[in-house]
């Protein structure tokens, strides 16, 4: 059963939006993320024709001795492919780090300015804690969706169709299909899974809020806690939110251990059978 929100929607609809809402920021440095996304996919070019040099380099050392040459160009063009590819990925993540603390830096001061316009109610149920908590997990977040976004499933993407032109190019079609039926089990699987995890994921932020809320609230109101004797009680409250925390955070990573688990035995059932088509040609000469 999908997630759903306080809006009835998906969490995968949900997600979408919060990519879609960051757009905006984002594009108020679209100088920075253009280049950032010509490095990235110069990056992605050599990494993809790196294999192919190495190739090369192989079948000219497979030669009879008598034969035999030193590969100058091959080796020199895989040099050249592997140095660029590190050079545009370590060009690419400076030019968007503006891009990135910029973003959070607008969204954080849209945050703060929002909770002034809220209600004397609100500021009075004294969720200090839970609330900067939210706020900082939060604008972390920002960071960590702009590059995931950009710089692994864009960048997944176009290697994949690249790749996928490649196996077309040189091998015959069952490469290509035996890949492209990996990766659409990989990408299955993942949305499956990740769409059960946010519920988990959720539930743990919320209790590592309430724990925190309660020990900052506790704090704050100190000379009330020592002046009614209530050390103890705050204490074993705090340790019972705490648990709590503890439960979720376990079933979370337990979730992303099963999570890798199998996004593993994916990739390896399909690099094995790659091998197995690989290796049955190569005996059939």
């Amino acid at each position: 059963m999908k997630l759903q929100t306080e809006n009835n929607k998906p969490a995968s609809k949900v997600g979408f939006g919060v990519i879609w809402s960051l757009l905006p920021y984002v594009w108020q440095f679209k100088g920075r993320v253009g280049l950032a996304l010509l490095c990235l996919v110069l990056a992605k070019v050599a990494s993809v024709v790196l294999p192919i040099f190495l190739k090369d380099i192989v079948d000219a050392l497979s030669v009879p001795a008598t034969a035999l040459a030193l590969p100058v160009a091959a080796l020199l063009a895989y040099g050249l492919a592997r140095i660029s590819s590190s050079l545009f990925s370590e060009l690419r993540d400076a030019l968007f780090a503006r891009v990135t603390q910029g973003s959070i830096r607008k969204i954080a001061i849209n945050i703060f300015q929002h909770l002034f316009g809220l209600s004397m109610r609100f500021h009075l149920q004294r969720q200090t804690g839970g609330l900067s908590r939210d706020i900082e997990r939060g604008t972390k977040g920002i960071g960590f969706v702009l590059n995931f976004t950009l710089f692994n499933i864009l960048p997944t993407l176009l290697e994949l169709f690249m790749v996928m032109g490649i196996l077309l190019w040189r091998y015959d079609i069952w490469f290509a299909a035996v890949t492209m039926s990996t990766i659409m089990a990989y990408i299955l699987f993942t949305f499956t899974v990740t769409e059960k995890r946010m519920v988990m994921r959720r539930r743990m932020n919320s209790l590592d809020s309430m724990a925190n809320t309660q020990a900052i609230d506790a704090m704050i109101n100190y000379e009330t806690v020592k002046y009614f004797n209530n050390e103890a009680y705050e204490i074993n409250r705090y340790d019972e939110n705490l648990g709590k925390w503890v439960d979720s955070s376990v079933k979370n990573q337990i979730s992303l251990n099963y999570l890798n688990a199998g996004q593993g035995v994916i990739i390896t059932a399909g690099i094995t059978i790659l091998l197995w088509m690989s290796a049955d040609r190569v005996v059939q000469g």
